[in-house]
């Protein structure tokens, strides 16, 4: 008897300090993971822009955002295809959404980090209490919130065109300040040859270097910045990023080929299809369809090989997550699924497929129709852990039997 006891003892033992040895914790019944990073075969960061400035109703004080209605749409009438009538062509798969909902951000992140995406650059407005600003500031912190517990980094696209034109460097210097106490000083943001990668979509308000020299002198660490295509000049620039353009493929090659001496970043996207006219706003209105004329996805599949074909390019940033109001939206949607995120998938070669994806779904779906029950709330939490640390067949599991 005593030897069995000793016996079990030292096999509750084991186990226990194997639990321990691998950083896990116990959270209110949960057990908690830490998260894994996606093995892929294609050596590149990938990032995806993300807006956060999406409103809902229950997020904006009973009034849907204006992105979602711009001048002339109006979310509250349902379609006679069940679609609320929001100002895109392209209809998300959960609906129109709020960006700072909780169930939204774990949905989103959940599904880049599946698709082997590394991070997110959130397209961020400054801290001016003008507009929707205050709105866009809260939701990116929701955002960065979870980012660490799902494993994605991320970094900062700032709006310097939001910068009052009589005041913009005492500004942008207070914009910093905020960014280096509360983004900077964080181990998962994107760090670029040791310095915080910021990028700028611009320069379009300070568009000089001594200008932003001043701007950042207020940091103990200047940036690595990154400015949009063509535009390094106007700045400290450690690299420029391509975007998206009316030339397609001539555009991006353009850049690829030629003789900048920074560092470049890739850019992917589905195509472009704005619903600027449409909404009432003023806007770019030319096309780059998605199929590009090599199958449905064609676009979206032959800007990813071209970024990763650049052995000059180390970053890939996806243009964009969720920009409804031009069409270069990849998350899943009515009209496409999940098929962006699968074909990247494929061309990073990671090990996850199309039923990943859809468990992620299953589990947005499961918080909000158990919202009051706290049992399950509890499996889906653990559902989250197991999928952060890429226990995928236990989190399907879990998903499949509620």
């Amino acid at each position: 008897m005593i030897k069995k006891l000793i016996g079990l003892i030292l096999i509750l033992c084991s186990l226990s300090c194997g639990k321990k040895s691998s950083g896990n914790t116990a959270e209110d019944g949960v057990t908690v993971y830490a998260p894994v990073a996606v093995q892929k075969t294609v050596n590149k960061k990938v990032f995806v822009h993300i807006m956060p400035w999406f409103e809902t109703p229950a997020s904006n004080n009973g009034v849907w955002g204006l992105h979602w209605r711009m001048n002339n749409k109006n979310p509250n009438l349902i379609l006679p295809n069940g679609q609320r009538d929001i100002a895109s062509h392209y209809y998300p798969l959960i609906g129109p959404y709020a960006s700072g909902d909780a169930n939204v951000i774990e949905y989103q992140l959940l599904l880049m980090k599946l698709s082997g995406i590394d991070g997110v650059y959130i397209d961020w407005p400054g801290i001016q209490q003008l507009n929707d600003y205050p709105l866009l500031v809260s939701n990116t912190l929701k955002i960065v919130a979870l980012l660490d517990k799902v494993g994605l980094n991320f970094a900062i696209v700032y709006e310097d065109q939001n910068l009052p034109a009589g005041n913009a460097i005492p500004t942008a210097q207070a914009d910093m300040n905020y960014l280096q106490n509360n983004f900077f000083v964080k181990s998962n943001y994107e760090k670029q040859n040791g310095k915080p990668l910021l990028l700028v979509f611009g320069p379009q308000k300070i568009t000089n270097a001594a200008d932003w020299n001043t701007v950042f002198s207020v940091l103990p660490v200047s940036p690595s910045f990154f400015t949009l295509w063509y535009e390094s000049s106007e700045a400290p620039a450690a690299g420029e990023f391509a975007w998206v353009y009316m030339n397609n493929i001539s555009d991006l090659t353009g850049f690829y080929s030629n003789g900048y001496t920074g560092i470049k970043m890739g850019s992917a996207y589905p195509g472009f299809n704005s619903y600027y006219a449409p909404g009432g706003w003023m806007g770019p209105t030319w096309v780059i369809p998605h199929d590009n004329g090599n199958g449905d996805l064609g676009t979206f599949q032959q800007t990813v090989d071209l970024a990763i074909s650049q052995p000059s390019v180390n970053y890939i940033q996806l243009v964009t997550w969720n920009d409804y109001g031009e069409g270069t939206n990849i998350e899943p949607t009515k009209e496409f699924g999940y098929g962006f995120l699968t074909s990247l998938q494929q061309r990073l070669g990671v090990a996850f497929n199309e039923a990943d994806l859809e468990m992620i779904a299953k589990l947005y779906q499961q918080r909000i129709d158990k919202a009051g029950d706290t049992a399950i709330q509890k499996k889906l939490d653990q559902a989250f852990y197991f999928i952060v640390s890429l226990r995928i067949a236990e989190a399907h599991s879990i998903l499949d039997t509620l």
